[in-house]
């Protein structure tokens, strides 16, 4: 019996979640569902260009099922592009977190502008 997946952490859910060809009925087309932990993996791997261990350290999963599910993404991406469907983005066990590692720095600190702390509670 596999073990269970274990939430993998994104930091937000995009806005735009189904792209098609263009000139081709939606109604035609053959549906490719990405996960929100796939395209959570394309955004580090491939948009933020992270190492596969500091992306994985973000997800809060190992580096090892990094790699299988940005692989499993770009081979979706792949046929979406290759064999002309539509891309629907949705779904997966996932925990969507309100502020990335990135911007979390740019909160003000609540003690004041001239706060000392190094931690910043989120």
């Amino acid at each position: 019996m596999p073990r269970p997946k274990c939430n993998r952490q994104i930091y937000g859910i995009p806005d735009k979640n189904y792209f098609k060809p263009r000139g081709i009925p939606a109604a035609d087309l053959e549906e490719v569902v990405l996960g929100l932990d796939e395209f959570e993996a394309i955004r580090l791997a491939d948009h933020e260009q992270l190492y596969q261990e500091e992306a994985a350290a973000r997800m809060k999963i190992s580096r090892q099922t990094f790699g299988r599910i940005v692989a499993s993404a770009r081979k979706k991406i792949a046929d979406v592009l290759i064999n002309a469907k539509a891309l629907k983005i949705e779904g997966g066990e996932v925990t969507v977190n309100k502020i990335s590692p990135r911007d979390r720095r740019k909160v003000p600190c609540p003690i004041g502008e001239h706060c000392s702390s190094k931690k910043v509670p989120v």
